[in-house]
């Protein structure tokens, strides 16, 4: 999973913005030398993601070694023992807040997907994420997404070919737009199309979409773009996506359904670094 590169960059950055020269009040108690323990504490029921992250805080720091109790992926409870933590104190401050962050909102969203994927498991429905994420943090977020159990729609741009509104409205059409496509990109692409009607399922379908995202529809809507477009084309709904109903929309017969709510709202699942013990100082 780790790109050291990506992740490192964050990782910086976020340790730039929070300690930009010193930690004062660290420098101002804490000897160079001293070395310390202290514990990774759950305080909430949920899902674990981003252990690795949570690790590197402390590599790019230094002289900090850390043993693990858990894996990402593992349910964890109110009071879980996470990880046992040995090393330079300053750099245990220093690295604690960042560290507990990442940790924090990473393991929300997997926590916050896996109830929705609790929802669908009956289903051959599979869930995927969507580009609402926090910029710079994507590759962090879409990382938790699959660790709750979900998918990963496209990363970026670049990753594949999505026809929304605006691309329709400014080529003409989805047909127009389509063949654009299929002109100027290669043939090794699929083409998805964003559609809000059964007009344009229809006309998508025609103009040979790959897979046909049923956007913001009703359900009744829905079931019917889901008669219409058979097995021709795979079929994506999207918009007012919920836990109070995915199983519903899920039951219709989609391949996929996104859920911008996995990343932007996802709750950050509580944890803290407890019981500090001076060992040198």
């Amino acid at each position: 999973m780790i790109n050291y590169l990506v992740i490192d960059k964050i990782i910086k950055d976020a340790l730039i913005e929070d300690c930009p020269s010193d930690d004062i009040t660290t420098n101002s108690i804490i000897g160079e030398e001293s070395i310390s323990t202290v514990e990774l504490i759950c305080k909430e029921e949920g899902i674990v993601a981003g252990l690795e992250v949570f690790k590197r805080v402390f590599d790019l720091l230094g002289n900090v070694e850390i043993e693990f109790y858990k894996r990402d992926g593992d349910n964890v409870h109110v009071k879980d023992r996470i990880a046992f933590l040995k090393g330079n104190t300053r750099s245990l401050l220093v690295g604690e807040r960042i560290a507990l962050n990442l940790l924090q909102r990473m393991s929300g969203i997997a926590t916050l997907t896996n109830r929705f994927i609790q929802e669908i498991k009956h289903t051959n429905a599979k869930l995927l994420d969507t580009r609402k994420t926090t910029p710079n943090l994507r590759i962090l977020e879409k990382y938790s997404v699959k660790i709750g159990g979900g998918c990963n729609h496209r990363f970026n741009l670049s990753d594949g070919i999505m026809i929304k509104d605006n691309h329709i409205s400014a080529a003409g059409g989805i047909k127009r737009a389509i063949e654009l496509t299929r002109k100027n990109s290669s043939f090794v692409r699929k083409i998805e199309v964003e559609t809000e009607n059964l007009e344009m399922v229809q006309e998508a379908l025609l103009a040979g979409a790959d897979i046909i995202m049923l956007d913001n529809m009703s359900l009744e809507i829905a079931k019917e773009a889901v008669e219409i477009i058979g097995k021709r084309a795979l079929i994506e709904f999207s918009g007012n996506v919920e836990l109070n109903n995915i199983k519903e929309i899920a039951e219709i017969g989609v391949d996929y359904i996104s859920v911008g709510a996995l990343t932007h709202s996802a709750k950050i699942l509580d944890f803290s670094l407890k019981n500090l013990t001076l060992l040198e100082n």
